[in-house]
C-alpha cells in the first residue's frame, strides 16, 4: 500500500481526509444479511388455523428457534398483489386455495418453488410421487385436500339412507328439500356424474352448451324447495333443524359438527369434489430461504399428519395417511376407505376460465320458474 504523507500548513486537514480509508455505509456493504429469527405466516382463522398452529407452527418454532408471527386473512390475492406492486412485501408464507395459487403464480406475484427440495416421505417415497395430484405447482406446495360432500337427515332416512351422488337428485326415492351452496361449482359436476358422465369427461362436457343444459336438467329435480347457503355451518344447521333432508356441505366442517351432541345427519363421500390449499411465498420476500425452510418442515409427512389429527382435512402426502388412526381416516376426504367411491378433483384452472359463464347459467336457472326468496330459498 502506498504510504500517505500529510504536508504541513493549510492543506493538513484536506490531506488527512484524503488519507482516511472510505468505509461504505451498511446498505452498500456486501456482507450477507443475517438470518431472520421471525417470519410471517398468513392463513385462515378458526379451527383450521388452530390445527396448523398445533400441527407444525409451534413444533417448528421449538426445533428451529424461529418465531413464526401468524396473521389471518379471508383469502384472495389482492393483498399479495398490493405488497408486491408496492415493493413492500411483509408476508413470507401464505396459505392459498389452489385457484388463488395458480392465479398469483400466473401474475408473477409468487416466488418460484420448483427447486425447493422437499423431503421424501417417511416411507422413502420421493416427494414428487408422494403428493396428491395438483398439490405441487411452480409456485406452490400443497398442505391439505378438502372436499364438498353431501349429508342426509338420519331421522328421515335412517332405515334406507342414500349412498351415492345419484341419490342426491333422486327425489322420488328420497323426497324432501335440499340445500346447496349458492355457486355453480360442485353442484354442476355432481349433476353430470349423477347422470352417468365419467369424471374424466365432466369438464369437457361442461365446455359445451349441451353439457350445461344436461347438468341443469338433472338439477331440475331438486329445485322445488331448494335452499341456498354461503357459510359453512349453514347446511349443518339446516340438516339438524329439519329444514332440509339433504345438503351439500364442507366435509371437514361437517365432521367436526358430528362430534357435537344432537347432530342428526350423516356424511356421504360418494361424488365428493376434492380441492386443495397450497403454501406460497410472495414475490420479493426478504426471507425467502427461511420461508422455504418453514414450508419444507410444514409439508413433511409427520407435520401434515399432526395437523390432520387436530382437524380432519386430507393430508396432501400419501405417506401421511399411514400415520393416522382408523378413527381419523374415517373422516378425511382422501381416506383409502373411500377409494372405491366416486370423486373428482376440482379443476381450478378450468373454473378460473369458465366460472363467469356458468355462474350466469346457474343464476338464470335459479330464477326461472320461481322467485328467489329473501332467505335464500327458491320457491
Amino acid at each position: 500500500m502506498k504510504k500517505c504523507t500529510i504536508p504541513k500548513g493549510r492543506l493538513v486537514l484536506a490531506a488527512a481526509l484524503a488519507c482516511t480509508a472510505w468505509i461504505p455505509p451498511a446498505w452498500a456493504q456486501s456482507e450477507p444479511v443475517a438470518k431472520k429469527n421471525e417470519i410471517t405466516f398468513v392463513s385462515w382463522t378458526g379451527p383450521y388455523m388452530r390445527s396448523q398452529m398445533l400441527g407444525f407452527v409451534r413444533p417448528y418454532e421449538e426445533q428451529n428457534s424461529v418465531r413464526v408471527h401468524v396473521e389471518h386473512y379471508d383469502g384472495g390475492i389482492s393483498e399479495i398483489r398490493d405488497q408486491v406492486e408496492s415493493a413492500n412485501v411483509v408476508w413470507d408464507v401464505v396459505d392459498l386455495t389452489q385457484a388463488d395459487s395458480l392465479r398469483a403464480c400466473n401474475e408473477g406475484l409468487l416466488e418460484n418453488l420448483s427447486g425447493i427440495g422437499l423431503p421424501s416421505g417417511k416411507d422413502g417415497t420421493a416427494a414428487a410421487d408422494d403428493f396428491v395430484e395438483g398439490a405441487l405447482n411452480d409456485c406452490g406446495v400443497g398442505v391439505i385436500q378438502w372436499s364438498t360432500a353431501f349429508g342426509y337427515s338420519k331421522s328421515t332416512f335412517g332405515a334406507s339412507p342414500p349412498s351415492t351422488i345419484a341419490d342426491f337428485f333422486d327425489t322420488g326415492t328420497y323426497p324432501g328439500p335440499r340445500a346447496i351452496r349458492n355457486d355453480p361449482t360442485v353442484i354442476m359436476e355432481w349433476a353430470l356424474m349423477a347422470d352417468g358422465v365419467a369424471r374424466d369427461d365432466v369438464y369437457a362436457t361442461l365446455e359445451t352448451e349441451d353439457g350445461v343444459a344436461q347438468a341443469l336438467s338433472v338439477m331440475d329435480a331438486i329445485k322445488p324447495g331448494l335452499q341456498l347457503w354461503s357459510a359453512g355451518l349453514e347446511p349443518v344447521r339446516k340438516l339438524n333443524s329439519g329444514e332440509v333432508v339433504m345438503a351439500s356441505l364442507w366435509a371437514t366442517t361437517a365432521s367436526s359438527a358430528l362430534e357435537n351432541d344432537g347432530a342428526d345427519f350423516q356424511i356421504v363421500f360418494d361424488g365428493r369434489v376434492l380441492e386443495l390449499d397450497l403454501f406460497g411465498i410472495p414475490k420479493g420476500s426478504r426471507y425467502k430461504e427461511e420461508a422455504m425452510e418453514f414450508i419444507r418442515f410444514a409439508s413433511s409427512t409427520e407435520s401434515l399428519a399432526n395437523m390432520v389429527r387436530h382437524l380432519p382435512n386430507g393430508p396432501t402426502r400419501q405417506s401421511s395417511l399411514a400415520l393416522l388412526s382408523d378413527d381419523i381416516l374415517s373422516k378425511v376426504p382422501n381416506s383409502p376407505a373411500y377409494a372405491d367411491k366416486q370423486s373428482i378433483v376440482s379443476d381450478a384452472e378450468w373454473w378460473a376460465d369458465n366460472h363467469g359463464r356458468l355462474e350466469e347459467a346457474f343464476q338464470t336457472w335459479l330464477n326461472s320458474g320461481g322467485l328467489q326468496g329473501p332467505s335464500g330459498t327458491t320457491r
